[in-house]
């Protein structure tokens, strides 16, 4: 059974940092792409960055030099570690394991910046 579990979301003040980490098994984490996505109140989801099998980066250009996408193989959890967060970074976050004709989610943990 695969399960993508989410962690490290909370309630943050503008200009804070959170560190999400998204714990797998069932699968064979290194060969899969993985992704954080998030999704806001009424908006569509979106892709904020993503790590490939060869541990290259991507990153949506709202989050370009403040959040770090990274992979651990050995752990099978990647993370998300996110700095100078702001208002609109407010969302569930999820997490995506990828691959050809796979495609795995997790369940999400809410992030809420606030003062």
């Amino acid at each position: 059974q695969v399960q993508l579990v989410e962690s490290g979301g909370g309630l943050v003040q503008p200009g804070g940092s959170l560190r999400l980490s998204c714990a797998a098994s069932g699968i064979l984490f290194r060969i899969y792409a993985m992704r954080w996505y998030r999704q806001a109140p009424g908006k569509q989801r979106e892709l904020v960055a993503e790590v490939t099998t060869a541990d290259s980066t991507n990153y949506d250009g709202s989050v370009k030099g403040r959040f770090t996408i990274s992979r651990d193989n050995v752990k099978n959890t990647v993370y998300l570690q996110m700095n100078s967060l702001k208002p609109e970074d407010t969302a569930v976050y999820l997490c995506n394991a990828v691959r050809p004709s796979r495609d795995y989610w997790g369940q999400g943990t809410q992030v809420t910046v606030s003062s």
